[in-house]
């Protein structure tokens, strides 16, 4: 049985204009760059620049029914004698020097970054390969084993995996004592330990490659027999079991702690190029107060093309209303309109990253004026968005991924946030502030007895931070800091 009723339903949805702006409030500086030529590449009626001078009559176009009934930008209706050529020349009534930072002019030198050419990890295993006499068989055999090193340097693959998968994938037929033979011959590149199959033998290859001393030999021997006892740091078992004093374990140890885990990773960072971070804000202290700027990169000049400023014009004075003349103007509009919406979040998007930064600058003063970590306020973003009016996932997309330049190095934003906690003078503190000042008593920890984390829970107890024992382990692995049985050291 049919019926009827009536529903009441209220929600909210966004336009257009505002995801655009939320998607540009999270880029950082240097997305916002590409982001910005990707749009001058797409919207002809958009440039950048300030714009030249363009005078016209201005008069109100006549109102025709002909030009009824345009779909416009993202699906929108826009009559073609609603538009107004006021709405897109840039005679705005902001002024130029509201929304340009101190830092940035049109005649700065505009600086390129040289990149080096560099050879990769693999290949240079395989250039090696050259100084060795080699058949073609063990060439490609030795060539199959440098394309299974992983980028840490290791093979993580059985011999017998590698011996079928080169018979399936390159129509190589061998045996294993083969490939066991031409992987020794991988084992003698460089850097040491390259080509190893777990940590054990990587520490082993690098060992044997050294110098041999007393230390060296009994490293090897520590490395290859005790290799449980020397990762569970059980020193005491490994001073009986060898006979020798806590000097010659120190030394023996102190050589297996300088070895490279990962062969592979060092020699990749080494030959990686160094990527800058671009600081979205600065702060400067003048004459004792806070200066936050914004970077000029942020604050481009953009204005809508003068071409179509005049080709709207000459749709004002002409008399044809064919059906390409129709195309055109709706074609026109929807540049104009998608310009001047784009401008317009640029603008609000520049003063969003200023105002929220400006609270967050304030709200932390004392640490911007001091640069003491123990001065950093608990501070969330709530505290912020209340602050200055907007949402709280607005203020996230600034502080996520921003960076500001200040007098103390250029910082993550995000790591100004912190939860408060009370202490106990029932004063509200940072847990920035808690984690310092326990990675300073860890720092300051004797070594050969580390402390534990129910100890570590006492004396900061004792310090005012009255702290749980499985909170202290958490900020310590936040810290990255191991248990107290692996930071001892003989």
């Amino acid at each position: 049985m049919l019926k009827q009723n009536l529903q009441f339903k209220l929600s909210q949805k966004l336009s257009p204009q505002q995801i655009q702006l939320m998607k540009l409030i999270q880029l950082p500086t240097q997305a916002f760059e590409q982001r910005l030529k990707e749009e001058m590449v797409e919207n002809p009626a958009l440039e950048s620049g300030k714009e030249d001078e363009f005078e016209y009559e201005n008069d109100e176009f006549d109102n025709n029914d002909e030009y009824d009934d345009y779909d416009d930008y993202e699906g929108e209706r826009i009559d073609a004698d609603e538009i107004n050529i006021d709405e897109y020349l840039s005679n705005d009534e902001t002024p130029d020097y509201k929304l340009q930072a101190n830092n940035y002019s049109d005649d700065d030198e505009d600086r390129s970054m040289p990149f080096a050419a560099t050879v990769s990890f693999h290949q240079n295993l395989t250039d090696q390969l050259n100084t060795f006499i080699l058949s073609e068989n063990e060439r490609d055999i030795a060539e199959f084993l440098v394309g299974s090193i992983d980028d840490m340097g290791y093979i993580r693959r059985s011999i017998p995996d590698i011996v079928d998968d080169m018979a399936f994938t390159q129509g190589i037929y061998t045996d294993e004592k083969t490939v066991e033979r031409i992987l020794h011959i991988i084992h003698q590149l460089e850097p040491a330990g390259v080509g190893a199959r777990d940590l054990q033998e990587c520490l082993l290859l690098q060992l044997k490659s050294k110098t041999p001393t007393s230390s060296v030999e009994l490293a090897i021997d520590i490395i290859e027999h005790q290799f449980d006892a020397f990762t569970k740091k059980h020193y005491d078992k490994l001073l009986q079991k060898y006979d020798i004093t806590q000097e010659q374990l120190r030394k023996a140890i102190d050589e297996i702690e300088h070895l490279n885990p990962k062969p592979g990773g060092a020699y990749e960072s080494n030959s990686r190029t160094v990527e800058h971070v671009v600081p979205d804000f600065a702060i400067k202290i003048v004459d004792g107060e806070l200066e936050l700027t914004l970077n000029g990169r942020n604050a481009p000049e953009l204005h809508v093309s003068k071409d179509y400023q005049e080709m709207l014009q000459s749709y004002k004075d002409s008399r044809d209303k064919s059906s390409q003349q129709k195309d055109a103007v709706q074609f026109i509009k929807q540049k104009l309109d998608s310009a001047k919406w784009f401008i317009d979040a640029i603008r609000q998007r520049q003063e969003t990253l200023f105002v929220t930064m400006n609270a967050i600058m304030h709200y932390q003063e004392e640490y911007f004026l001091d640069g003491d970590e123990a001065k950093l306020k608990p501070m969330i973003l709530k505290d912020i968005a209340d602050m200055v009016g907007l949402d709280i996932s607005t203020v996230s997309r600034v502080a996520n991924s921003k960076y500001v330049e200040t007098p103390y190095g250029t910082k993550l934003i995000k790591e100004f946030f912190s939860e408060a906690m009370k202490n106990d003078q029932g004063e509200d503190v940072s847990t920035i502030e808690i984690k310092k000042i326990l990675q300073t008593v860890i720092e300051d920890e004797d070594k050969r007895k580390p402390l534990p984390d129910d100890k570590l829970a006492e004396i900061l107890k004792d310090k005012g931070y009255p702290i749980a024992r499985r909170t202290i382990a958490k900020y310590r692995e936040q810290l990255d800091i191991p248990v107290a049985r692996m930071r001892k050291k003989i």
